[in-house]
């Protein structure tokens, strides 16, 4: 499973042409950098934007913003697909998930990071910051296969109906949080457009951007 998972997960994230600006442009990575905390740059040396040399806060507090939550599950689904197929593979899974509490654990973990996504949110900030061209929809619709796979197969191997069904108290908090989330997505996602169209470092816009990242971050209660 693991060997699986890094595999798809490294296929899209070093073997995809133009994931990187994908990256940096479909999330508030660039802008978080901008924020007065932490005590080193989300860059390891700067003007490189390699995967190498992005930081492991930014780079899952990026994808995070912009309701993506990519770092947490993707590769998951192709892992236990390809499990699934074998010889009583689901049946093995199941039973992996009913009694080793890490693999239970893991799982939940990762449900609880799904449903903190959003696609329809992830493709209004790519419709919106992203520039236009054939391999930026190639790269969303890959993370939009993946997430729908993930979430079959979870849902396959927990037996259950929908996420994180086995914790209703969680469920209800989080589902709680979107009335406010989404909207501030929508105005963020608009911040972003304006404030990357100026060219004054400080421009009115940079504040009103500065807050909408500590407002969602304080609403998915995940930084990186």
């Amino acid at each position: 499973l693991a060997q699986t998972g890094e595999q798809e997960f490294r296929n899209l994230t070093e073997n995809t042409e133009g994931f990187l600006d994908y990256f940096y442009e479909a999330t508030p990575v660039s802008e978080i950098a901008l924020l007065n905390i932490g005590s080193r740059p989300a860059r390891r040396t700067q003007g490189d934007r390699s995967k190498g040399s992005i930081r492991a806060i930014p780079w899952v507090f990026g994808w995070a913003q912009s309701r993506h939550t990519l770092p947490a599950w993707y590769g998951l689904g192709k892992a236990l697909e390809a499990q699934a197929a074998m010889p009583d593979g689901i049946q093995q899974l199941q039973t992996m998930y009913r009694e080793w509490p890490f693999f239970r654990a893991m799982l939940s973990n990762i449900q609880m990071a799904m449903f903190k996504a959003d696609m329809q949110i992830a493709r209004m900030y790519k419709e919106e910051l992203c520039q236009k061209s054939g391999t930026t929809d190639a790269i969303f619709e890959m993370i939009c296969e993946e997430y729908e796979l993930t979430l079959k197969m979870i849902l396959e191997v927990t037996q259950q109906q929908e996420l994180i069904a086995d914790n209703p108290v969680l469920k209800l908090g989080l589902s709680r949080r979107n009335p406010y989330l989404d909207p501030l997505n929508a105005i963020q996602a608009n911040l972003i457009g304006r404030y990357r169209q100026e060219t004054d470092c400080d421009t009115a816009w940079l504040q009103p951007l500065l807050r909408s990242i500590n407002a969602i971050a304080a609403g998915m209660r995940n930084t990186g």
